[in-house]
């Protein structure tokens, strides 16, 4: 899939833009490569209008995040971010709030990949892990640089690293504001799989993923999310979820046909 097979443009802002593509997927491309993506305050303002969208959205079925240009995101505009001499008080609502932005995107029902190519830093590394599913490119590079510049980490870090690479590699990584790149980032679970380019991946990945029956894909999203709440909560979903998938057409039809042969 390449981008000739954009159907319509869902939302086209100043530093990103919201694209549809056949059969329910969706492609968000942070677009502002100048400043390699760097997530200002217009752009956690359209991140948030982009997650809104999606979310009304009602055949919207898997989306890809990308970033135009060399980078996926090369993090906050510090300047903007900490600048005006705010108090602790006021700056930590200004951090929540474009924290906010890229949070937005982890809260969708819908399975989301990210297509990584380059940089990742900061807070870009935050919009890469709230993504289900990252596919980076060689270049790419999953960077927490907080403590390099005198920063704790923020916009869930501690949360991410410590779920995909657990707490004595993310606490090394958060201390020396280290770096995974290319296969060790694959290797250690910051991303899934290595490719030169993973856009196209992602794009084959979100069709098969939309081809699903309806509602299958996002089921399945949350009973992974309820593992953290232990098997029971787990357990007592799935019977749910397993229960309505098997009435729904889809699956009647298989069994039926299964049957039939026995």
């Amino acid at each position: 899939m390449t981008y000739d097979d954009l159907e319509e443009t869902a939302l086209d802002g100043t530093t990103l833009r919201l694209e549809k593509h056949g059969d329910g997927v969706r492609v968000l491309t942070l677009d502002d490569p100048a400043r390699h993506n760097a997530l200002s305050l217009a752009m956690r303002d359209e991140l948030l209008a982009a997650a809104a969208a999606l979310k009304a959205d009602g055949e919207a079925r898997a989306l890809v995040v990308t970033g135009a240009g060399p980078s996926f995101c090369s993090g906050a505009d510090l300047g903007e971010l900490f600048g005006g001499g705010l108090d602790v008080g006021d700056l930590r609502a200004r951090l929540k709030s474009v924290y906010a932005g890229f949070l937005a995107l982890r809260d969708l029902e819908i399975p989301t990949i990210a297509a990584v190519r380059g940089h990742a830093i900061g807070a870009g590394l935050n919009l890469a892990m709230c993504c289900d599913l990252r596919l980076a490119s060689r270049t790419a590079k999953f960077s927490a640089t907080f403590s390099r510049i005198g920063l704790h980490p923020g916009g869930g870090a501690t949360y991410f690293l410590v779920q995909a690479l657990g707490k004595q590699r993310a606490l090394a990584m958060l201390l020396e504001g280290g770096t995974y790149a290319g296969e060790d980032a694959v290797r250690h679970g910051l991303a899934l799989s290595l490719h030169e380019d993973p856009l196209p991946e992602a794009l084959a990945l979100a069709h098969r993923i939309a081809a699903l029956p309806p509602g299958l894909a996002e089921d399945i999203k949350a009973a992974v999310a309820l593992t953290d709440d232990g098997l029971a909560a787990t357990v007592g979903f799935e019977a749910w979820a397993q229960a309505s998938a098997g009435t729904r057409p889809a699956a009647q039809d298989v069994i039926a046909a299964r049957a039939a042969k026995r």
